[in-house]
């Protein structure tokens, strides 16, 4: 029962920084672990991201490790990825994911967002 709606993408000069938000529906929000998936052209959807029900837990790709933050609100109903020192590797649509468990492997999520671009300008 989880509806998600990505928010906060645009273009930024690298060195920027941006936060995305990731906002749900529904009353279950707390029961699902979240995670932030990106897709550049021509490339595999790729982790980047999750956190635990309670947000106490968090696991990221080596690639955004210490630049990147998740964390999240559940009376908000949302998720957020804290996105610094942004590279023009970064460039991609980013989504937002739910699953039932701890995971980092993308088919394991039963729940997507629409997305949201990110460019990153050099």
């Amino acid at each position: 029962q989880a509806q998600l709606v990505e928010s906060g993408g645009g273009l930024v000069q690298a060195g920027g920084s941006l936060r995305l938000s990731c906002a749900a529906s529904g009353r279950t929000f707390s029961s699902y672990y979240v995670g932030w998936f990106r897709q550049a052209p021509g490339k595999e959807r790729e982790f980047v991201a999750t956190i635990t029900r309670g947000g106490g837990t968090t696991t990221y790709a080596d690639s955004v490790k210490g630049r990147f933050t998740i964390t999240r609100d559940n009376a908000k109903n949302t998720v957020y990825l804290q996105m610094n020192s942004l590279k023009s590797e970064d460039t991609a649509v980013y989504y937002c994911a739910a699953s039932r468990q701890f995971t980092i492997i993308k088919n394991e999520y039963e729940y997507w967002g629409q997305g949201t671009q990110v460019t990153v300008s050099s």
